[in-house]
């Protein structure tokens, strides 16, 4: 190469990837407003993030992948959990989990409904960021005790995986749900879940439109508080608010709820199956 051609090489170069730079800035503020939803910014958001800030939350956890990383990314926790799961967690977070069980326990704030509500708000406003998934590994909530295998890992890992498995695996039902009889989560236990959709169908306390076991589970994945399994008051608020989030009829598309669904029919012991 010539000392020409090298002068034209940087030239070139340097007028290219100029152009790039300014055409990626551009677009960068161009969407950005489209994508941080600052209109839905109102006075509880701006609450509930002083109460983030009071109670010093980025000193365990993070952010859009900011703050201590102690503790789970909350980025989307409200769509993950749900509000009503959370401000019973925060009222008392030992009510879901054991430090000798689970290896790990939130303390107990203190906070008021009103700190509760607007930190909850706050957390909904920044889980609606389009973040174009950031951050890309979060350390994300599970509920699987220390010395038990992750059942979402487990089944998504599995040789010749179904859509079901993967959709139980992709939308964090592992976080709540075992696969392992009598673990129970925040959640119950799923291992034998398919005896019990059809045993529930009759109970007394049923109010629900399902005849069978397959539409009962369709009818549980997208209005979890049509029916509470027991303990209730393990899974529900007192008004009878179901803990799990009421989401999956708008995340799930109708053909990753039948997957689900179909995988979901599958979980009953051996000695089930053969009755």
């Amino acid at each position: 190469m010539t000392k020409a051609d090298t002068r034209r090489f940087f030239v070139y170069g340097t007028v290219l990837f100029t152009l790039a730079f300014i055409g990626l800035t551009v677009d960068s503020h161009w969407t950005v407003v489209h994508r941080e939803h600052a209109k839905e910014l109102d006075d509880e958001v701006r609450r509930g993030l002083r109460v983030w800030m009071k109670y010093n939350c980025e000193n365990c956890h993070t952010l859009l992948g900011e703050g201590a990383y102690f503790a789970p990314d909350l980025t989307e926790i409200v769509e993950q959990r749900g509000a009503a799961y959370l401000a019973a967690f925060l009222e008392d977070p030992s009510k879901f989990y054991s430090e000798e069980r689970h290896g790990r326990l939130m303390p107990t704030l203190g906070l008021s409904k009103q700190e509760t509500g607007d930190v909850i708000a706050f957390l909904a406003w920044v889980g609606g960021i389009d973040t174009q998934g950031w951050p890309p590994r979060p350390i994300r909530v599970t509920g699987t005790p220390a010395g038990l295998p992750d059942a979402g890992a487990a089944v998504a890992a599995a040789p010749g995986s179904d859509p079901g498995k993967r959709t139980f695996a992709e939308a964090g039902c592992a976080a709540c749900h075992s696969l392992e009889p009598g673990v129970e989560l925040v959640g119950p236990s799923l291992a034998s879940v398919a005896v019990h959709a059809e045993q529930r169908i009759h109970d007394p306390g049923y109010r629900g439109q399902a005849r069978d076991a397959e539409a009962y589970l369709r009818e549980s994945i997208a209005e979890p508080s049509v029916f509470i399994a027991p303990p209730r008051a393990k899974h529900a608020t007192p008004e009878g608010v179901s803990y799990m989030p009421s989401v999956y009829s708008a995340t799930l598309s109708p053909q990753a709820t039948e997957d689900l669904v179909a995988f979901l029919l599958t979980l009953r012991r051996p000695e089930e199956a053969a009755r």
